[in-house]
């Protein structure tokens, strides 16, 4: 019997749903060995970005919030490495693992699932000061260094450095911007009750927005109301702004308005993985690879690469819901429901049965302001306040996968919601080596 080879590249939303899913629908072949599933990632983790900002605020543990793939995936073959090359003509792609050399991995069917990378600007500055938003490891350094601002608030007497440290800046409107600006600042009210020298009047929080709106998917109504709240909390909303420089961690935006600030987080949009580009699948004009609705990787004229599959953030998926000449927009609800309907047609067409498309039903959107607040527009109900924050954390937990995991999310928020929250910055994660390195320094004469 041939073994069919099923190599997923990528282990977020779609990659790791995709594997999950095909473990059992599929868990007759891979118990005789008709199909092996393999699953590419340089972590060995997936990420539930959801959570991002509830870990940065400190509601649940950093390790809550991703998923093992080996505890997870156990029907399935996990390889701790990068994919460097697509040769789809000799279904064949190059594999970097962590070290070592380089091996060619061969295929059958391929899911190119490699998510996004953040979507930067050439704006002087930002690669040196700025912080991306997309991964558990910058989420825990971002808490880590807002929470040591504090302390450098509270200790200086310089008034200049006082003022640089206690500024924030977010650049982004969306879900990842607007959740983590809301989620910190609520965080800082609490901690800086602890700190006699310093008032929250003192602080200063900006968010950047190119647009003239935020929170585009919760509607027009809901994303007036989020800016009228974050404003009634003393935050600086400037839409129709953008951030024209950072050098030396000094702000420079577009209306004109200038000031220092030590943190600068960046949140504005992503693209395709590059690693797309590394292929010789056919890629469109924003680098994505060209999808079709069943998502199968096909050329500009809509032939089909037999073999060939794509979904998620770095796939042209059109939209059959939308616009005619739409496709879907890169967030987690399409990623995870492309993933259920490319898992169902890796199903069918190991059984010799034609693909379903994929068509998508709006069923709303929720987004978290800090604790005890939010907002909501699901199934054309909007909802706003604590009961938009109840939705939002209820949807999560229904969403991230493992009943154990959501037990230890539900501890996390029940001792969070009996206790105070966690306030201690452990800075020296980030430079675990440095305490050694300068004590084993010889002593100076």
């Amino acid at each position: 019997m041939d073994r069919k080879r099923i190599l997923i590249i990528g282990a977020g939303h779609v990659g790791f749903y995709v594997a999950e899913r095909l473990s059992r629908k599929l868990r007759t072949e891979i118990r005789k060995g008709a199909v092996e599933v393999v699953v590419v990632d340089p972590n060995q983790h997936m990420t539930y970005q959801p959570f991002l900002p509830e870990a940065a605020a400190g509601h649940i543990s950093p390790r809550h919030g991703v998923i093992s793939l080996r505890r997870n995936l156990k029907k399935c073959t996990i390889l701790a490495g990068l994919v460097t090359r697509i040769d789809h003509a000799s279904r064949e792609v190059t594999v970097q693992p962590i070290v070592g050399p380089a091996r060619q991995v061969s295929y059958d069917h391929i899911v190119v699932a490699p998510g996004s990378v953040s979507r930067t600007l050439p704006i002087p500055g930002l690669a040196e000061h700025a912080i991306g938003f997309k991964t558990m490891g910058e989420a825990i350094y971002l808490r880590n260094h807002v929470l040591s601002r504090l302390d450098i608030a509270a200790t200086t007497t310089d008034e200049h450095v006082r003022r640089r440290a206690l500024s924030f800046v977010f650049v982004g409107g969306g879900f990842a911007g607007i959740e983590a600006l809301a989620e910190l600042e609520d965080m800082v009210r609490d901690a800086i009750r602890v700190y006699p020298e310093l008032e929250m009047d003192q602080t200063r929080w900006v968010l950047v927005e190119a647009s003239q709106k935020i929170l585009p998917e919760v509607g027009p109504d809901m994303g007036v109301y989020t800016v009228q709240q974050l404003i009634k909390r003393g935050l600086d909303i400037r839409l129709n702004t953008l951030l024209k420089s950072c050098e030396d961690k000094h702000v420079v935006l577009s209306d004109g308005a200038e000031f220092d600030a030590d943190t600068i987080v960046w949140t504005a949009g992503v693209k395709p993985n590059p690693m797309v580009r590394r292929s010789d699948l056919p890629i469109g004009p924003k680098g994505h690879v060209i999808c079709l609705p069943t998502l199968q990787v096909a050329d500009e004229d809509g032939n089909v690469l037999e073999g060939a599959w794509g979904a998620g953030d770095s796939a042209q998926v059109p939209d059959l819901t939308g616009e005619p000449g739409a496709f879907c927009s890169p967030s987690a609800q399409h990623a995870v429901r492309q993933a259920v309907r490319l898992a169902g047609n890796l199903v069918l067409a190991v059984r010799g049965k034609p693909p379903v498309e994929y068509r998508h039903k709006y069923a709303g959107s929720v987004a978290s302001l800090g604790l005890h607040k939010g907002v909501a527009h699901v199934y054309g109900i909007k909802a706003k306040g604590i009961f938009a924050w109840f939705l939002h954390r209820s949807y999560h937990l229904m969403r991230v996968p493992g009943f154990g995991r959501k037990v230890r999310v539900v501890a996390d928020w029940t001792l969070a919601l009996l206790t105070k929250r966690e306030i201690v910055q452990l800075g020296e994660l980030h430079e675990p080596h440095d305490p050694f390195s300068e004590a084993s320094r010889p002593p100076q004469a």
